[in-house]
């Protein structure tokens, strides 16, 4: 049991690391390559940072623990919103500028929508995979003409001066981004393995741990580049990686452990973090468009409600899991 928790805290700690110098890797590639700031901020950066759920989701699928990888995506989506700005606009309030973001925010909420669509039949099928696969691929489609566009953009000067604290030489970003990679897939393999035995050890669901400690560990990139961003008075960026992150991780994270295992959904997936996850995923929308004239912002009162939301569910699922314990 010692040796699985300890690998469970060192399996996060490695996690958060190795993403970090391969976000930072494949940022400084993709600025040598000559993609505008906007793109990077908007695709390679929302890839990097949720390159540790990817990674744990395709894992544990491929060793048959789907719950595990649906609880991941999801509770990751949950975290980021609830937990990640929810803290972020207690510490500051964070303003919206970005038109790109505000289109982004509608369409975040659409796609959780079709989610719960092909979730609703309490399975998700290979087909329903491959549907969720290929809306990825159409709004990185769409993503990458925004940011080859969108040079006037207030998010565009955001990531301008984030990557502008990036000195790093060509053959380092390739570096990192090869020894960043490799690390993930490393520690997503030690984090897996002592969460699945932790589960078994206490007699909980792999879905739960998934849901949990599994989705704030692999969440920690997020916030801490949010509050990175704060703390420059990028406000833009702060709420895009949340946005990103969760269009990533309910397409592409869900997307790719249904293709490779299809899984059934337990019907508290629907019923209770679903409509938790719908429920922030508005009170986003809502705080982050801005409308008739309302700034678009999420004040300090927003995030405290978001952190209340957050804290309450997580309570929710552990009061479950020890009443079924």
């Amino acid at each position: 049991m010692l040796l699985s928790i300890a690998a469970i805290v060192l399996g996060l700690a490695l996690l958060v690391w190795s993403a970090d110098r391969f976000v930072d890797g494949a940022s400084a590639t993709a600025r040598f390559a000559g993609m505008p700031p906007l793109l990077i901020g908007m695709v390679i950066v929302g890839f990097g940072t949720s390159a540790p759920e990817i990674v744990v989701s395709v894992i544990s699928a491929w060793q048959g623990n789907p719950g595990l990888a649906l609880g991941n995506g999801y509770g990751s989506n949950i975290a980021n919103i609830g937990l990640i700005l929810g803290t972020t606009a207690l510490i500051s309030p964070i303003a919206v500028h970005s038109q790109v973001l505000r289109k982004e925010l509608p369409i975040l909420l659409l796609i959780t929508l079709l989610s719960l669509a092909l979730l609703w039949n309490g399975s998700i099928s290979r087909l329903d995979a491959i549907v969720l696969l290929v809306v990825f691929v159409l709004l990185m489609g769409w993503s990458i003409r925004q940011g080859m566009k969108g040079n006037t953009d207030s998010m565009s000067a955001d990531a301008a001066v984030e990557l502008g604290d990036n000195p790093m030489s060509l053959k380092m970003a390739l570096f990192w981004l090869i020894v960043g990679l490799l690390l993930l897939v490393a520690s997503s393999r030690l984090l897996v393995w002592g969460a699945i035995d932790v589960a078994q050890a206490f007699g909980v669901s792999d879905l739960v741990i998934g849901l949990t400690i599994v989705a704030i560990g692999t969440s920690l990139p997020e916030l801490a580049s949010s509050l990175a961003a704060i703390r420059k008075n990028e406000h833009d960026l702060a709420i895009g990686n949340v946005i990103g992150s969760n269009l990533f991780n309910t397409l592409a994270v869900v997307g790719l452990a249904g293709a490779i295992s299809p899984m059934s959904v337990a019907s508290e997936v629907i019923s209770r973090d679903f409509v938790v996850m719908i429920g922030l995923t508005l009170l986003l929308f809502l705080l982050g468009y801005g409308f008739k004239g309302r700034p678009a912002r999420i004040s300090r009162y927003g995030g405290a409600l978001l952190l209340f939301i957050y804290i309450s569910y997580t309570g929710w699922i552990a009061q479950g899991a020890l009443s079924a314990a």
